[in-house]
């Protein structure tokens, strides 16, 4: 994959530590700025969910077929469901011009980091293990033992998001206003344009 415009923007961090809300608003301000990488999953579509604006809904045949043919930077299982970035998702939002941003998993990050991407990482930190657990619940989305595999894979993350080396910065989103100004901060110190968020 040859590197073209800026690097791409990486986020991650547990489920319910704010990284879609930050995302979301950061698209939002600045969609001229950002294009999101839409990835695949093997995963039923929650409600409102449309396919190829929140993800390219698959089925694990093809999306085993797309990865043997080399079409994907990472992929990862979570929840026994498969999800994954193409190439070619990423290829999309660089021929805009815009900086593709990727929200992927921790083994995601992993894989990406040994491509030629060389995006910037960010790790998206919640204030506790006890506030991530109550913003899970609040969603009302999960039974209790899908509800716990999210939580000890949290753990997991978090303690991987803390290892020097694995990002570039790590964002407390204790408060969501400050989150957000860290995060643009990081991003125009690191990116010809600059990023003041509102």
């Amino acid at each position: 994959m040859v590197q073209k415009g800026p690097r791409p923007l990486v986020l991650c961090g547990p489920s319910g530590s704010g990284k879609s809300t930050l995302l979301k608003r950061l698209l939002k301000e600045f969609p001229d700025k950002f294009g999101f990488s839409v990835s695949h999953t093997t995963r039923a579509p929650r409600p409102g969910e449309k396919d190829g604006v929140h993800y390219h809904f698959t089925n694990k045949d093809d999306m085993l077929a797309a990865i043997e043919k080399g079409e994907f930077l990472e992929t990862a299982t979570f929840s026994g469901n498969m999800y994954g970035t193409s190439k070619q998702a990423v290829e999309h939002v660089r021929r805009t011009g815009r900086i593709c941003v990727l929200d992927i998993e921790m083994e995601g990050v992993k894989q990406v980091k040994k491509t030629d991407l060389d995006p910037l990482l960010v790790f998206v930190m919640p204030p506790s293990i006890e506030e991530l657990e109550r913003r899970l619940r609040a969603r009302n989305t999960e039974q209790e033992d899908a509800l716990k595999k999210r939580l000890e894979t949290a753990r997991r993350e978090i303690e991987f998001g803390e290892q020097p080396g694995n990002f570039h910065i790590i964002i407390l989103n204790d408060n969501l206003d400050k989150a957000y100004s860290d995060l643009c901060e990081f991003i125009s110190k690191n990116v010809p344009e600059k990023v003041e968020g509102k």
